[in-house]
């Protein structure tokens, strides 16, 4: 069962390990409809006095259109059992079929977003910034192919981290 706990309350997280290693779902919608992708484009930090994610999200990404017509943005963290339904959730589109579903997700409501009851970890973050990644702003140009080669830049969210669910 998850529960709420503050920001301040978090211990033994290591956001490295969490994003690059571990991954997350990132989900906007409502419980009627919702969308999440799996993702490790995330980033931590503190911004305008604030406790933010940034959440990077291609436009090509179904999840893109929740993204957009939402205000809320989830971050849900799993445990390494999850990798297959990680892995699922980020080579399916949601567009073609329930992915929720089919991986026995359990959607809920978590503040102003959607979570699922499975995750160790969520995040619940309200936008306050949008911007698209520029080719033009680029200094190390070597990214733009390693990462760009289709020039399908992300549009980055960041979110205000209003609520923290852990797994009790």
């Amino acid at each position: 069962m998850l529960q709420e706990i503050k920001v301040s309350e978090l211990e033994k997280f290591n956001p490295f390990t969490k994003i690059e290693k571990e991954w997350a779902l990132v989900t906007a919608g409502t419980l009627d409809k919702c969308n999440t992708m799996t993702a490790n484009w995330i980033t931590l930090g503190y911004l305008w006095r604030k406790n933010v994610a940034f959440v990077y999200v291609r436009p090509q990404r179904y999840t893109f259109e929740f993204t957009e017509k939402n205000d809320y943005i989830t971050l849900s963290f799993f445990g390494e059992e999850y990798r297959k339904v990680l892995t699922y959730c980020g080579t399916k589109s949601g567009r073609n079929e329930d992915k929720i579903k089919k991986s026995n997700l359990t959607p809920v409501q978590l503040g102003g977003g959607i979570g699922f009851e499975e995750a160790k970890l969520v995040l619940v973050g309200r936008k306050i910034y949008t911007d698209w990644i520029k080719e033009d702003n680029f200094i190390d140009k070597q990214v733009i192919p390693a990462c760009y080669p289709q020039h399908d830049f992300h549009k980055f969210y960041i979110i205000d981290i209003e609520k923290v669910f852990i797994q009790h």
